[in-house]
């Protein structure tokens, strides 16, 4: 648990979070004890739903390159920017986390 706290880590300090712009990259968190956690299951789960989607005719409608990279830190990755921050986080806590990162 504590490497995967300290991957978390070093993703964060790689990449500025924000969740209203479109992103290339995202992960799910769960918070314990002030801390954010990666939850691999949820990041999983919230890419393929994310990859599936397809509300309407904006960017971030669909995400047809959404892919869960898995060398390194497992993340969601769309070399497009399909990726938007409010919908990310819909999946990710759909998917049981708590919230989620993206660059």
């Amino acid at each position: 648990m504590p490497s995967i706290l300290l991957k978390t880590i070093a993703l964060l300090s790689l990449v500025s979070f924000t969740l209203a712009d479109l992103h290339t990259n995202g992960i799910c968190i769960d918070s314990k004890e002030g801390s954010d956690v990666y939850n691999a299951d949820a990041t999983a789960k919230a890419c393929t739903n994310y990859k599936n989607r397809n509300t309407g005719s904006e960017q971030w409608d669909t995400c047809p390159d959404c892919t869960m990279i898995t060398t390194g830190i497992p993340h969601c990755e769309s070399a497009d920017s399909h990726i938007g921050g409010d919908e990310l986080l819909y999946y990710c806590q759909l998917n049981g986390a708590g919230g989620s990162l993206a660059n």
